[in-house]
């Protein structure tokens, strides 16, 4: 996993719920888990664009309700910067659904944009991405 070159704000937490913006079958995500990343002893980690999380399938096919899955934040609404001293916000928070961890999207198209920052430390995701913000 590559690191991202812009100064993410951590716009969601853990139990916040996200829509999904791909044709997984999932329609509304709940956040359980953070993945790869080190946080100090007793805090809960952040999650922001580019963050693989753990959730739980709340709305959706009946074949993915309460599963859980692995999932890539793509969209949020708190805005961050990037490097160049732009900043950026979405409408939404949105997450894409994968099939494991190392970044396979479940789905085959993703409805919407995509942050720029998302596409480049997840490559799968850059294949699909409709559009790239």
């Amino acid at each position: 996993m590559k690191p991202v070159k812009a100064r993410i704000t951590q716009g969601l937490q853990i139990g916040s719920e996200v829509k999904t913006c791909d044709n997984s079958g999932a329609k509304l995500l709940k956040i359980l888990n953070v993945r790869e990343v080190k946080t100090r002893h007793g805090s809960r980690a952040g999650v922001g664009i580019g963050t693989l999380i753990q959730a739980s399938v709340k709305k959706g096919s009946p074949d993915m309700r309460k599963k859980v899955v692995f999932a890539v934040i793509v969209r949020q609404k708190k805005p961050y910067r990037r490097l160049n001293g732009q900043r950026i916000c979405f409408e939404d928070n949105a997450a894409v659904v994968l099939k494991d961890d190392k970044g396979n999207p479940k789905g085959t198209m993703i409805k919407g944009p995509v942050a720029k920052e998302a596409c480049d430390r997840w490559p799968g995701i850059a294949k699909i991405a409709s559009i790239i913000v």
